[in-house]
Formats: C-alpha cells, sequence, structure tokens
C-alpha cells in the first residue's frame, strides 16, 4: 500500500516539471541533470522530501520573476 503515495509523490514532481517548462527548464531551475529528472519522474530514482523541499524554492522564485515580470508589462500599458 505504499506505493500509491510514492506515486502521488512522482506525479505531483511531473506536474511541476511542465510548470517550470519541461525537463530542460526544471534542470536548470533544480541544478539537476536532465537525466535525473526524467528518472525521477519515470520512477526509476525515488522523490525524496529534499528534492520537494527544493522543488518549493524554485516554484517560489519563479513566482517571485512572473510577478516582477507582470508588473513591468502592466506598467508599460498606455
Amino acid at each position: 500500500m505504499t506505493e500509491a503515495p510514492m506515486q502521488d509523490l512522482r506525479d505531483h514532481f511531473a506536474h511541476c516539471v511542465q510548470i517550470f517548462g519541461g525537463v530542460t527548464a526544471a534542470s536548470r531551475r533544480l541544478g539537476i541533470d536532465e537525466r535525473a529528472i526524467r528518472r525521477f519522474v519515470s520512477g526509476e530514482l525515488p522523490v525524496s522530501a529534499r528534492l520537494m523541499q527544493d522543488v518549493g524554492s524554485a516554484l517560489r522564485d519563479l513566482v517571485t520573476e512572473a510577478t516582477a515580470a507582470e508588473k513591468q508589462i502592466a506598467a508599460t500599458k498606455p
């Protein structure tokens, strides 16, 4: 019965990879080799709590950057 939570975590990680913009972008944001990202998504490597903490931190950084970019766009509207 431990498979379901691990699968959920792997699915959530895969979703986060897509939010980053794919494997290459996630690799750059997380500082992890693209092959390792793919191995996490496929279940070949386990997704750890520490990895998910790093994903959360990188997502917060992405939100901050996106918010700043949106504010700059809004400021240039006529």
